[in-house]
């Protein structure tokens, strides 16, 4: 008897984690990676079928050869995709986070470059300029939106152009930040550079770590405090909101604003990492194009539900991704844009996961149903048969 009621419990709670949310989404988010992996692995087989098979595990395995370039590259779209993924709970589609990421980078490297601090604080104001930077970035199209309604899609995108174009022009016209002869800017001083996680031949340091206390942060904020519990009851209903006590102006604004500093540490994440070559650092080349962790953060949030712990895992596995990609180009000849196909068409798909999601909830759902009937049926057939016995009795 006993048993009976330990594996009904245990049923029961397997039923409500199947029915959860949470599940749904993941279900949806594998669905979408499995379908675009599939869909990769044709274009693959029809680019050059000789190769498709070793170039198709490649893509999937070559990342773990290189994990410290999987967490290096991983850190700069994590903070995007917690950008475009935290305004996405205040119903804001920040596509504005490559503006952001730029305009961060720019005060990281300004506070690095011109700057004379300490050892051991240099590279810690450096990464709050950059945070301030993607903040500052990240108010004017809230600010916008607050009071007067214009759309943050148009103002976030318009001002990724802006910043872009005018980060290159401050480069460019710094004499000590920028070397002609090389087109790019100069290397770092040591204390500006953030510290290395000491992994041979690669640039992962001690940013990845913050990202990821970032996020858990962001996580708890959203899910377990009252201004978190204001700004998505904002994103659902902004009028219900407003009517219940809720500063909608407020919230709009700091929502972009946090956004736009999230990014922002991206872009101080990147510039900032010291690379394998003793003494130098990443550089910043003013070549007038958008920067594209951007919108890799963008294609990242979709794919962890925009929820910061989701976001994290997707960070990793576009990363993932992407350093097999490179391996599969080396290797055998395939073009790197196969990649970006492959992930393009993982985030169709993900664009898609609450259909997906909903679909999968109701297969569930008639299925526990099934079940519930059947268990219904025999707990019946059970009691009539007792009855029997003691009516025969």
């Amino acid at each position: 008897m006993q048993n009976n009621k330990n594996s009904s419990k245990l049923k029961m709670q397997a039923s409500r984690i199947m029915k959860s949310k949470g599940m749904g989404s993941f279900t949806a988010t594998l669905l979408a990676i499995l379908l675009g992996l599939l869909f990769g692995f044709i274009v693959m087989l029809i680019a050059s079928p000789a190769n498709s098979f070793n170039g198709f595990l490649t893509m999937l395995t070559g990342g773990f050869g290189r994990l410290g370039d999987v967490f290096y590259f991983a850190t700069p779209i994590l903070m995007t995709g917690l950008s475009v993924g935290f305004a996405f709970k205040m119903g804001l589609f920040n596509i504005g986070a490559s503006g952001q990421y730029t305009f961060g980078m720019f005060f990281a490297l300004y506070v690095g470059m011109m700057w004379k601090l300490p050892t051991g604080i240099h590279w810690i104001a450096c990464i709050l300029a950059g945070m301030i930077g993607g903040m500052l970035w990240g108010f004017i199209p809230g600010l916008l939106k607050a009071t007067m309604n214009v759309n943050e899609v148009i103002t976030s995108i318009m001002f990724n152009y802006i910043g872009m174009y005018l980060v290159d022009m401050f480069v460019t016209n710094n004499a000590s930040m920028y070397v002609p002869n090389l087109t790019r800017t100069g290397y770092l001083p040591t204390t500006a550079q953030l510290p290395s996680l000491g992994v041979p031949n690669s640039n992962v340091n001690v940013s990845v770590i913050l990202a990821i206390v970032i996020a858990i942060i962001l996580y708890i904020v959203l899910n377990k405090t009252t201004f978190g519990y204001e700004l998505k009851a904002t994103g659902f209903n902004k009028h219900a909101s407003k009517y219940a006590g809720m500063n909608d102006t407020r919230n709009t604004i700091l929502t972009m604003i946090i956004a736009g500093g999230l990014a922002g540490l991206g872009g101080a994440f990147a510039i900032l990492a010291p690379t394998g070559i003793t003494g130098s650092s990443m550089t910043y080349e003013p070549i007038n194009v958008i920067a594209a962790n951007g919108f890799n953060g963008i294609a990242v949030a979709l794919l962890g539900s925009s929820n910061p712990v989701g976001i994290i895992f997707s960070a990793l596995f576009v990363s993932h991704i992407q350093r097999g990609g490179t391996q599969v180009s080396s290797f055998f000849g395939y073009k790197p844009e196969i990649i970006d196909v492959v992930i393009a068409v993982i985030i169709y798909f993900s664009a898609f996961a609450m259909i997906m999601s909903s679909a999968v909830g109701r297969l569930l759902k008639k299925r526990s149903r099934k079940e519930a009937v059947k268990e219904l049926e025999q707990t019946l057939s059970s009691e009539d048969d007792s009855l029997k016995e003691k009516t025969e009795v």
